[in-house]
């Protein structure tokens, strides 16, 4: 794999990862009251946005944003649990485990990213 996509990979995952932690970290706001996690949040998200703007210089949009946005659910759905006492139901964990499925089906089945 190239160095420039292999980056746009790595920036992809930069972008998952901060924009789960941005969302993770919202409920901590209480509303947009508390300044520090504010920060945080707006932090993530800018990390996430500019990470995603760069990795979409390689990767097909359609990719990037299925993966960012499926990832994405899981992680913040799996830290809402850890984390924040949210539990899951089974319908929830069969859907999340769709979603990973479909991104596995998505990465493997594309041509556009081989």
């Amino acid at each position: 794999m190239k160095p420039r996509r292999r980056l746009a990979w790595f920036l992809l995952a930069v972008a998952i990862v901060s924009g789960a932690s941005g969302t993770a970290t919202l409920p901590a706001t209480d509303g947009f009251t508390n300044p520090g996690a504010v920060a945080i949040v707006l932090a993530c998200y800018a990390v996430c946005f500019l990470a995603l703007t760069r990795a979409l210089h390689q990767i097909p949009v359609s990719i990037a944003y299925a993966l960012w946005s499926g990832l994405g659910i899981v992680i913040v759905s799996t830290i809402g649990w850890l984390l924040h006492d949210q539990p899951l139901n089974a319908g929830e964990v069969i859907g999340m485990a769709l979603i990973l499925l479909g991104v596995v089906v998505i990465q493997l089945g594309s041509r556009t990213i081989r």
